[in-house]
């Protein structure tokens, strides 16, 4: 039986995605009946549900198209979404020239995300000319906003100067921050500093939480640096080449 929706009743989209945890599948259908009558971050919202296959049947071409309606009507986690779907072939071509300016359009309603993704390909010249101050802008914003990974990545530039004055002491307070609201990415960056610096006690706990949450992708790079980095962090990339091993299996 299909879930259907009353005109009196009030849609909220929060207690649909709390609903999305307890019972995905009912949670669905409301979100689908909400986006059929026009609720825009519903259709977000089913977009995003229809590319995981949360409650729902993954489609990701499906998803991409809810996600363009959403974005027609100016919604910023769609324009976002949107470009990811572009920038990685899910439900149909990737065209990173169209990312980019969906990206935008995200950054343009502050979306943190939208910022994040666009700063990434400003920085690799993916679909849009390389341009690392602008990359740098995207970054700090999105980092003030509270936006983890772009904590890590503003970092970076901060600690190699790149479009920017160097500062290595702020870029250890933004490589905390970062690794404080949870990425792993600004763990293992923040250990890698404190090892500089002579602390290896205060890094072990981060190279151990980095390695623990971090993906396959961050394991392969992260091993890399490791075994480059000298004696002193011999024992930590033995510890991820075992877990990487061990997830690879």
């Amino acid at each position: 039986m299909s879930y259907q929706l009353r005109r009196e009743d009030v849609i909220d989209v929060a207690e649909l995605k709390a609903m999305l945890e307890h019972s995905p599948g009912k949670a669905a259908q409301a979100i689908l009946a909400a986006a059929g009558q026009g609720v825009v971050e519903a259709q977000a919202l089913l977009g995003q549900i229809l590319l995981d296959g949360h409650g729902i049947e993954q489609d990701e071409r499906l998803a991409r198209h809810w996600f363009a309606i959403a974005a027609q009507a100016g919604n910023a986690m769609a324009f976002n979404m949107l470009g990811r779907c572009l920038e990685h072939g899910w439900g149909g071509e990737v065209d990173l020239t169209q990312a980019a300016i969906h990206y935008a359009q995200a950054a343009d309603a502050d979306s943190d995300w939208g910022l994040y993704n666009l700063g990434n390909l400003l920085a690799t010249g993916r679909g849009v000319p390389v341009n690392q101050a602008q990359a740098l802008f995207c970054y700090e914003k999105a980092a003030h906003m509270g936006h983890a990974k772009s904590m890590n990545l503003y970092g970076r530039y901060l600690e190699q100067g790149i479009a920017t004055t160097a500062s290595p002491a702020r870029a250890v307070r933004w490589y905390r921050r970062s690794a404080e609201a949870g990425d792993f990415r600004g763990m293992f960056s923040l250990a890698l500093v404190l090892v500089e610096r002579g602390e290896v006690a205060e890094a072990a706990p981060w190279f151990e939480r980095a390695r623990g949450e971090g993906n396959l992708s961050f394991l392969r790079s992260a091993l890399v640096t490791l075994q480059n980095a000298g004696p002193v962090l011999m024992s930590f990339a033995a510890r991820y080449a075992e877990e990487l091993e061990r997830r690879e299996e």
